[in-house]
């Protein structure tokens, strides 16, 4: 944690210079997750290492670092969403909080939040080519048909819109569903709601339902490999035909 908090000399989001650490998981998930020291660290430093001033950790952290470099924004999310004329012109939703980036991102003129279960990703209720950016954060692996919801996304999105995600992904297997599994729970221990039941455990291969869902670009972003990375997948401005 400490080469990583050295390293990372300002937070993508606010801009602040100090970080704090501690440990997230709890004895129970490691073991339904079947995590080993190794990725059961990771994980610990992708939820666990906070921004001091905007209280981001390092997975929205690396979020917001993907949308800035996305729209070739050098600075910090914050001052790309109160400065930047591109961005505040584009419809922007984000589903669920991804933690305290909504702060900044309502600065936005066009941003809406809206809520997972209540939104429901594999159906959504707004028309084709609406939205510009959709973000969400740890949220995809909750939901049943999560190819269903990338889909959606795709649908809604205007050509050459943008779609931003992270998920909990494990990159010595492969992904897997967990039905017929035990229930597993993201959030707090012994807390045990509906909409943080675990769907899908992401391995290596999550890039794979991006493209079966039909988008044809995909990047990747990291603060620290393999403990953070963001996704940002794009819907091609060719005609339908040609997707």
């Amino acid at each position: 944690m400490d080469e990583l908090s050295q390293s990372l000399k300002v937070c993508p989001a606010c801009g602040h210079d100090r970080f704090t650490y501690q440990e997230i998981l709890w004895p129970e998930v490691i073991e339904e997750w079947g995590l080993s020291p190794d990725e059961a660290r990771d994980t610990n430093l992708q939820q666990g290492l906070w921004c001091a001033g905007c209280k981001n950790n390092l997975r929205a952290m690396t979020l917001a670092a993907a949308v800035t470099s996305a729209f070739g924004f050098t600075g910090s999310l914050k001052d790309f969403c109160q400065n930047d004329p591109g961005i505040r012109q584009l419809s922007v939703i984000e589903i669920n909080q991804a933690k305290t980036l909504s702060l900044f991102l309502q600065a936005l003129p066009k941003y809406a939040l809206h809520s997972f279960p209540q939104l429901d990703m594999q159906r959504m209720s707004f028309a084709d080519e609406l939205i510009d950016l959709i973000l969400h954060s740890d949220t995809l692996e909750h939901v049943p048909d999560s190819k269903a919801a990338v889909k959606e996304s795709l649908r809604v999105l205007k050509p050459g819109g943008h779609l931003f995600y992270t998920i909990p992904i494990v990159i010595g297997r492969l992904t897997r569903t967990r039905r017929g599994l035990p229930p597993s729970y993201h959030g707090r221990p012994g807390v045990k709601r509906d909409d943080c039941i675990v769907q899908r455990e992401y391995g290596a291969d999550f890039w794979c339902e991006i493209f079966e869902a039909g988008f044809r670009e995909v990047r990747l972003t990291s603060l620290s490999f393999p403990a953070s990375v963001a996704i940002h997948a794009i819907k091609s401005r060719l005609p339908a035909d040609f997707s």
